[in-house]
């Protein structure tokens, strides 16, 4: 699948592009349109919405086949290291199973919105294997934030940027 003409979009089943999301009163968001085709077909029409443990501010969106590997791999993790331990309870004990409805919206669990301040309007990035929702505010920071030369380690330095 070629990427959509508005830039958002999916090259295979990559996810990618920026989308601002409104969430309604009862909390749920439309998926774009550009990715529905995607979502039911690569993804079975079944997302998991869960933490992000690295960034405050948002949420993690994965494909269920993908979200398999993940979760199994957190699982395999020793219990005896507390970050282990916080990995697990941050992504496995937080996921939520999420199914578009035929208008092409999913429900973001009311805990999770409330845990990183998404109230009406949100920020969809398409992640390469997953879609990450920010709350408006913590997209905003993330973007403000720019990078300076001691934050590049060497793996960087080569890219053509």
């Amino acid at each position: 699948m070629k990427p959509a003409a508005d830039g958002h979009g999916v090259t295979g089943n990559v996810f990618q592009g920026e989308t601002a999301i409104t969430i309604d009163d009862k909390g749920r968001l439309a998926i774009p349109t550009s990715y529905r085709e995607l979502v039911a077909s690569a993804c079975s029409n079944r997302l998991v919405v869960t933490y992000n443990p690295f960034e405050k501010g948002s949420l993690y969106l994965y494909p269920f086949a993908q979200w398999e590997r993940v979760r199994d791999q957190v699982n395999g993790l020793s219990k005896v290291r507390r970050t282990n331990r916080e990995l697990q309870l941050k992504l496995v004990g937080a996921a939520a199973i999420v199914e578009p409805d035929g208008n092409g919206r999913i429900s973001i669990p009311a805990s999770h919105r409330k845990a990183i301040g998404i109230e009406k309007h949100a920020v969809l990035l398409g992640m390469g294997d997953k879609f990450e929702l920010w709350s408006e505010q913590a997209h905003r920071e993330q973007i403000e934030r720019t990078l300076g030369d001691d934050d590049l380690g060497d793996d960087l330095v080569g890219l053509l940027l």
